[in-house]
């Protein structure tokens, strides 16, 4: 529901205008699809209805709207605002919302922010709310814990990355929301790269098979390997991996494997290390502090909460 903003009608803040634009990474074709089908799901297959905003909003009412941070965080997903809008112009055949975005994705707002003004019919905002509030306080929600992460680690070597933990269809956004936060993305899909687990060892009979096999059908990906112990670390080394995902290891065996993998680094080149499993922000320094390059954390995606933004139609 919107609530009464303290500007007078009409007005709009000054600032970016950027509602043409989409974030730097993010397919432009992909938030098309997605955002039409978010839209599906709220108003029916194409075009659709609101039945409350058609039967009690004018379609010649025009007027403004802030999109407003009711909590402090980091701001993600805020150009796909724009494509929402024009989707749900185009099914009501009504004019454009024009949009004017304050803040850039990635910036840190406290809670009370205008994040942006949006002016036109009030038919297409009201109906268009719900679907781009939730693809922006999904994406800010991502992008906020992700930043704890980085800040946790800043200046420890270690980048935090996130998985593939992710809410299906929402996979393109929510590592792009990661980015927003200052973490860094691993593998998008399991075409693009070959992670080695326990099951594929047990499957294929031992680490240096399983590796074997993946260079020999996919040459062409990099190859990573989960290890739980010092032995299994070493055995994939010696294998030929170059990533290893130390898995659910305690700080004092996570630095044991470290020293060994350095250890033989001048005969086996440099060896990426991933600590994963079991990681909260409490142990971010003390984890990095082994020597590890990552920490990857499922939680960015599958626990982060959605961060509280609003929609403020000004009276």
């Amino acid at each position: 529901m919107f609530s009464a903003g303290s500007e007078p009608a009409g007005s709009e803040p000054a600032g970016l205008d950027p509602a043409g634009s989409h974030p730097a990474g993010l397919d432009p074709a992909w938030i098309r699809d997605a955002v039409a089908r978010a839209l599906d799901e709220d108003l029916g297959a194409a075009p659709g209805r609101d039945v409350t905003t058609q039967a009690t909003i004018s379609p010649d009412a025009a007027g403004v709207a802030h999109l407003v941070a009711r909590s402090g965080g980091v701001v993600a997903g805020l150009p796909i605002v724009a494509e929402v809008l024009a989707q749900v112009a185009e099914r009501l055949g009504r004019p454009d919302v024009v949009v004017r975005l304050l803040v850039a994705d990635g910036a840190s707002v406290a809670a009370g922010a205008v994040l942006g003004a949006l002016s036109g019919p009030v038919q297409v905002v009201l109906v268009a709310e719900r679907t781009l509030l939730n693809f922006v306080g999904r994406a800010s929600g991502v992008a906020t814990h992700t930043r704890r992460w980085a800040d946790a680690l800043a200046g420890s070597g270690a980048m935090v990355l996130d998985t593939r933990k992710t809410t299906p269809g929402l996979r393109a956004l929510e590592k792009y929301a990661v980015r927003c936060g200052g973490g860094t993305n691993k593998r998008m899909g399991l075409f693009d790269v070959a992670m080695v687990k326990d099951n594929h060892v047990v499957a294929a009979g031992s680490v240096a098979a399983a590796v074997e096999a993946v260079r020999a059908r996919f040459p062409d990906v990099l190859v990573q390997v989960e290890a739980d112990r010092l032995d299994q670390a070493l055995e994939a080394v010696a294998a030929g991996a170059r990533f290893l995902l130390l898995d659910n290891m305690s700080t004092p065996l996570l630095a044991e494997v470290v020293a060994a993998v350095r250890a033989g680094e001048p005969a086996t080149g440099r060896v990426e290390l991933e600590a994963t499993g079991n990681l909260t922000l409490d142990r971010a320094r003390e984890v990095a502090a082994t020597g590890v390059d990552y920490l990857s954390v499922g939680a960015l995606t599958h626990s982060s909460p959605t961060l509280d933004i609003a929609l403020d139609l000004l009276a």
